[in-house]
């Protein structure tokens, strides 16, 4: 967690929401994709996938002013020390427990943290009765909003990396990436998977974003305090597991009748 997630809106439903004072969503950006996104960068998306190009809300200073902006990003961090873009596959989620012991992420932690704007996001559950073709526990997607179907924020960190490589005039020599903070998955959710995004409410939203807040335990602070019970999950289509699927259809219920294996995450309860 977290590899998947539903980001089912167009970059300018956040300037409001989020309180955007500067929607830099359409300026282009370099890509790490061998192949054109889909859907297309900024269309709704109801299964980003790692190393697509997602709407991120970051705050930089712009004539001595803070400024919070809207950006399309690189889900992936790649660290500004980093040799190539490879490590964008790999680092999608950073640990909160571990966020400051790590050197590809203190730095950011400190001074280039974000929001991720989500509709939800995808976890998969592993039956304790029920396996696969290859006798492996069956793996059955869920997905988790806000109960009050508020716009999920992900506490997330942004970096810049220098492709030495190119002039400094070539737009793509830089490359701006973010990964998603996660924490232990709160009771209920733990049915489901051990971990879960940090989602930030949004009176914290500020704070997280301010360049001024570099102190450790500042930062540690805001990622503790969120509370539990905020969530509500349930079991869709198997169809998310290809990132080729997308659509509204990924995030609807799938009928109790058609579940074997599958845990409760409200009650416990193995559903056969």
């Amino acid at each position: 967690m977290c590899g998947r997630y539903a980001a089912s809106f167009h970059p300018e439903d956040l300037v409001e929401r989020m309180e955007i004072e500067a929607d830099r969503s359409g300026e282009r950006t370099r890509s790490v994709l061998s192949r054109p996104q889909e859907p297309p960068v900024g269309a709704p998306d109801y299964n980003m996938a790692p190393t697509k190009e997602a709407p991120v809300v970051l705050t930089r200073n712009v004539d001595d002013a803070p400024v919070r902006q809207l950006r399309m990003l690189t889900w992936g961090l790649v660290p500004s020390w980093a040799k190539d873009t490879k490590t964008a596959y790999r680092m999608i989620n950073a640990r909160a427990e571990t966020l400051f012991d790590k050197g590809a992420y203190a730095k950011a932690a400190s001074a280039r943290r974000c929001l991720v704007p989500a509709t939800g996001w995808y976890e998969w559950q592993a039956s304790p009765t029920q396996t696969d073709a290859k006798g492996k526990p069956r793996k059955q997607p869920f997905f988790t909003r806000r109960a009050d179907e508020d716009l999920l924020a992900f506490a997330g960190l942004y970096e810049f990396w220098r492709d030495r490589a190119l002039a400094d005039d070539d737009p793509d020599a830089w490359l701006v990436s973010f990964t998603i903070i996660t924490t232990a998955a709160e009771p209920g959710l733990d049915r489901i998977h051990d971990r879960q995004p940090v989602v930030l409410d949004r009176d914290d939203w500020a704070t997280w974003l301010d360049p001024a807040v570099t102190d450790p335990d500042d930062v540690r602070r805001v990622l503790n305090s969120q509370p539990t019970g905020r969530f509500e999950a349930w079991p869709v289509s198997t169809a998310v597991s290809s990132s080729r699927s997308n659509g509204p259809g990924l995030i609807e219920a799938v009928p109790r009748s058609q579940l074997h294996g599958v845990v409760d995450p409200q009650t416990g309860e193995v559903l056969e």
